[in-house]
């Protein structure tokens, strides 16, 4: 827009949905845009629809460490503060599956992609003017809980399970990044209900065909639904959580919010990336 400073904005699962409409809404006031998505074959058709030498694609299994810390790579090499990070990456599993790194894949997509774009990519968050980073879930929804004595979800796995446990950390992933010392950016826990956004990316065509229709006669346009997201990047919050369920300010009292199992998340996240590490590194040889 004019008179207005150009940002840079970085958006997880950016070529559908609610994370297409943002990006395509931010390349409008000229901002510098780069999308993370699984699918080439998606990535291309973005940048052909926005013919916009301010977009970047970035093709990624954010399921995986080691393509979180390559895209990271990728953006702290090309700039040198963001502005506005957008978390939108998220699939549905109907069966339990793990990715290359052992994880339960939504743990590992749905949670712990968002909390590695949001550490690793801290300090250039950090050099921007007034960033925001903009995760876009449940909050808000109570039903659901993590599973401390089984995050992985080894026993017992079902889809619905598995996106209320991933729902119900990042929940405490915005908690726990509102109160770590040194962040300036605010952090901005979304749920925006029921939207037409990806409605068609179920693999069963029954259940797709059933969302489609739901989504037609109930849920709010993508447009309607992204529009917060877009000012929150224009103008961020003052407060250094916000939690907004659907128009409506989450009370932060609320147990999901717990500032407690925020800390023990963190503990446990930390713990499974220290052995990734671990099991990636090979020791050095001993002297003698």
């Amino acid at each position: 827009m004019p008179g207005q400073r150009r940002k840079t904005v970085v958006i997880s699962g950016g070529t559908d949905g609610m994370g297409r409409a943002t990006a395509l809404e931010r390349l409008a006031r000229g901002d510098h845009v780069t999308v993370i998505g699984s699918s080439e074959a998606k990535g291309r058709a973005l940048l052909d629809h926005a013919a916009n030498p301010n977009l970047r694609f970035l093709r990624a299994d954010l399921s995986s460490v080691a393509e979180v810390e390559r895209v990271v790579a990728d953006i702290a090499g090309r700039h040198d503060a963001v502005d506005a990070l957008a978390l939108f990456a998220n699939r549905v599993s109907p069966r339990r599956r793990e990715t290359v790194d052992g994880l339960e894949h939504t743990f590992a997509l749905y949670y712990l992609s968002r909390y590695l774009l949001g550490s690793r990519l801290r300090a250039l968050l950090n050099a921007a003017p007034a960033p925001v980073v903009v995760n876009v879930a449940g909050v808000g929804t109570t039903a659901g809980r993590i599973f401390w004595e089984d995050p992985q979800l080894t026993r017992g796995y079902g889809q619905v399970r598995a996106q209320l446990q991933a729902g119900r950390a990042n929940d405490l992933l915005g908690v726990a990044f509102a109160g770590q010392a040194g962040n300036r950016a605010r952090y901005v826990l979304y749920h925006p209900g029921f939207t037409r956004s990806g409605a068609g990316n179920h693999r069963n065509p029954l259940v797709r065909g059933t969302i489609k229709l739901l989504a037609a006669l109930f849920a709010r346009p993508v447009a309607d639904a992204v529009r917060p997201i877009v000012g929150w990047i224009d103008h961020p919050p003052t407060d250094p959580l916000s939690a907004i369920d659907r128009g409506r300010t989450v009370d932060r009292s609320l147990r999901t919010l717990d500032p407690d199992d925020a800390v023990r998340l963190v503990a446990y996240t930390e713990d499974r990336l220290r052995r990734l590490h671990d099991l990636r590194t090979p020791e050095a040889p001993q002297a003698g």
